[in-house]
């Protein structure tokens, strides 16, 4: 009886450690997930000021020449 007892005991324990295990795994996609998102949306708003910066520098320069 004991050895049953044991035995139940270990396979639960073991279920917990598996869905721990894959919490943590589904956890870290997600942040992964983030972490991409963030560094894409911070190389578009990148893009977005260099665009900005070469347009009033040609605006500078077209008013430079008149």
């Amino acid at each position: 009886m004991r050895t049953l007892l044991a035995l139940a005991a270990t396979a639960m324990l073991a279920g917990c450690g598996v869905e721990t295990a894959s919490t943590a795994a589904t956890a870290a996609s997600i942040k992964k997930q983030e972490v991409e998102q963030g560094q894409q949306t911070m190389q578009e708003a990148k893009d977005r000021i260099g665009g900005a910066v070469s347009q009033m520098q040609t605006r500078a320069a077209e008013g430079a020449e008149k």
